[in-house]
């Protein structure tokens, strides 16, 4: 960084943010349980969907101690449809962390909440500056734009975050540093955003140097993405009678947790059908009559995109194993509901019932 911030920097950001400050309801307590919470579901994910998922927490888990009591199954159900689900498992392993060996309360020492399951740097930096008034900068995508815009740092990537960083600690006030932390978010998601910012409504324009030189939309300076790859997927709707095969995901793996209809990525030369028997004889040592496809979605995530086919499948023989996943259950259509799937899943839920009904009327 060539210029540090101005000194003015922390005042100007906090009188427009005591005007512009977005009511949050996280904002709204005091209490650190729930601002920990809020922390940990706005990684990565918009404000907007946030809110009812937070709600509806609370209403569930009011406090450290009934987290740390429900099943993981519970948590991820909860949790379903918000996504980055590591997030969920790791949160109730921190409240079980704190229920049982450090009192029932976050704790105030900071190495100890440090030391948690899932709390990195920025959480770290959220927590400890908003509820005990660490003077400790807290750098997500937000603040990493409009730093980088004011000071026109052309680093990127880990490197673009340590120079926000090193540059924001020398001016991080004594008073307020929370406040501070979350000025700049606030300003980076609705003044300062990704495209079209409102420089006009800016309360530190005057010294932003990208504003000044006319290249605001040249900072944060970009990486070139690779196109991300494309995953074809198959998975089984195995029936044995009225009864479902689902299966779980280990934990410790992508989506881990959740449960899923048996599957896995159609091999160079299978179809659909042929994958389906493939997998669902080496995940879970069922052999399967495979029938026809009954729903097809595709789904996008953060680093790869998939096109899932889903076979009518009817049980043949074989004792149902958790070989490729951690558990699996027959259960009736109408208690899908209480278990928790990936949402890809989920979209071919109501493809599959329409093919159900039919069935069902003949059988």
């Amino acid at each position: 960084m060539s210029v540090p911030l101005d000194a003015d920097f922390p005042a100007q950001l906090l009188t427009w943010y005591d005007g512009h400050y977005r009511p949050l309801p996280w904002r709204e307590t005091s209490d650190p349980y729930r601002i920990w919470l809020s922390e940990v579901m706005l990684q990565q994910t918009q404000v907007e969907t946030v809110i009812p998922y937070y709600h509806r927490w609370l209403a569930r888990f009011p406090t450290i101690a009934h987290v740390a009591q429900a099943s993981d199954t519970e948590v991820l159900k909860l949790w379903e449809g918000l996504g980055y689900y590591r997030r969920a498992l790791q949160f109730h392993q921190a409240c079980q962390q704190i229920h049982n060996q450090l009192g029932g309360q976050l704790p105030a020492d900071p190495s100890d909440f440090r030391r948690l399951p899932g709390v990195g740097p920025y959480t770290f930096a959220a927590v400890r500056s908003i509820c005990f008034g660490d003077r400790l900068p807290a750098v997500d995508g937000n603040v990493k734009r409009v730093v980088a815009r004011v000071l026109k740092c052309s680093e990127t990537g880990q490197t673009l975050a340590r120079a926000v960083e090193q540059a924001l600690g020398p001016v991080m006030p004594g008073e307020r540093p929370g406040d501070f932390n979350q000025a700049i978010m606030d300003l980076g998601a609705t003044i300062c955003t990704p495209r079209q910012p409102q420089c006009g409504s800016c309360p530190v324009a005057m010294q932003c140097q990208a504003h000044i030189h006319g290249q605001v939309a040249d900072y944060p300076v970009r990486i070139g993405r690779k196109p991300i790859p494309h995953v074809p997927v198959a998975v089984g709707v195995v029936w044995r009678g009225d009864q479902l095969l689902i299966s779980r995901r280990p934990l410790d793996g992508l989506l881990g947790g959740l449960w899923e209809l048996p599957g896995g990525k159609i091999k160079a030369g299978e179809t659909p059908g042929e994958a389906v028997r493939r997998e669902v004889e080496e995940e879970v040592g069922l052999k399967v009559k495979v029938g026809p496809i009954v729903g097809t979605i595709r789904h996008s995530y953060t680093h790869f995109s998939i096109t899932m086919y889903a076979c009518h499948c009817t049980y043949i023989d074989g004792t149902p194993r958790p070989i490729g996943c951690t558990d699996l259950k027959w259960i009736s259509w109408d208690e899908l509901g209480q278990f928790p799937f990936p949402r890809a899943n989920r979209k071919l839920f109501p493809l599959i019932e329409r093919y159900r009904r039919p069935l069902e009327s003949t059988g």
